[in-house]
């Protein structure tokens, strides 16, 4: 007797995607699995026969809980030491980027809007989900659901790079600051560096870091220097290239073994943005995945 074939789980189908929009919506990778794993256990306990299209329904309950978990996020993030970046993820360098992929720039320009508007933006210009979809999930009338997505698209349009930079670009742009920064080679970074370049750089309390962002090429190029003189750059040793939540960057071993990722954000052929994870918590899955 021929046994019947088995019908994929509709869950696991879905599983990488919904992960994905816990991860734009909360920015912890950790956070995101236990919202999935939650989802998981609901569709387990729900009435499977009354559910007619299990990928709207899924969605639907992530972005429920994530909404709730948004409310203690931020509660967290006001009483977080220094600058708070999302936890760095890492992208296989052959791997093209998708449809729903967002850069770490864009993800920080979400850190500013409302829960409902992240989510209506996700939702709908990222993920393509229809209106009236959104609108059951929100809870919100279309209308108001169009508004949401709008105000947040105004709200996120400068983190968009209008000319994103290619990969290779992106990587050489990537090794020669390392190489400048290590040499406390000043002429190199001033090239290199944007006039209005900003640092960020997520120690969350756990190792050294600066609190706040260290904005202008003077600044940046005083601080280089201040590196140099003590050798502390000059203990880096690159790891391996990365290519960092869409940006182009680098994991390092620094000073004392504390390992750190560094993502760029280049416009116009120059640095703009420099994003340094240094929080061992954040780090803690990427180096696994290394195998590190």
């Amino acid at each position: 007797m021929t046994r019947p074939l088995s019908l994929p789980d509709p869950f696991e189908a879905q599983r990488p995607l919904l992960l994905r929009l816990a991860y734009r919506m909360l920015g912890s990778r950790a956070e995101s699995e236990d919202i999935v794993q939650e989802a998981w256990l609901r569709w387990q306990a729900a009435d499977r026969g009354s559910i007619s299209e299990p990928a709207a329904y899924l969605s639907r309950i992530v972005t429920r809980l994530c909404l709730d978990a948004l409310k203690s996020a931020r509660a967290r993030r006001e009483t977080y030491i220094g600058f708070w970046l999302p936890e760095p993820v890492a992208e296989p360098p052959e791997e093209e980027m998708r449809a729903d992929e967002l850069t770490l720039t864009l993800m920080l320009a979400l850190e500013r809007l409302s829960p409902l508007e992240r989510a209506a933006f996700l939702l709908h210009d990222v993920f393509e989900v229809p209106l009236d979809e959104i609108a059951t999930t929100l809870e919100r009338a279309p209308a108001t659901v169009r508004q949401l997505a709008a105000r947040a698209r105004r709200h996120v349009r400068e983190a968009r790079p209008r000319y994103p930079v290619g990969r290779e670009e992106g990587d050489r742009l990537a090794r020669a600051f390392f190489d400048a920064a290590t040499k406390g080679d000043l002429q190199g970074l001033s090239a290199l560096l944007a006039e209005n370049a900003v640092l960020h750089s997520d120690g969350g309390g756990k190792v050294i870091a600066f609190h706040n962002p260290i904005a202008g090429l003077p600044r940046l190029l005083r601080l280089y220097a201040g590196l140099e003189r003590k050798r502390i750059a000059a203990d880096s040793v690159l790891l391996r290239p990365l290519r960092i939540d869409g940006l182009p960057g680098y994991l390092s071993r620094e000073r004392g073994g504390i390992l750190q990722t560094t993502a760029f954000d280049i416009r116009d052929g120059r640095i703009a943005a420099i994003y340094v994870t240094r929080n061992p918590d954040k780090l803690e899955r990427l180096v696994a995945e290394m195998g590190l």
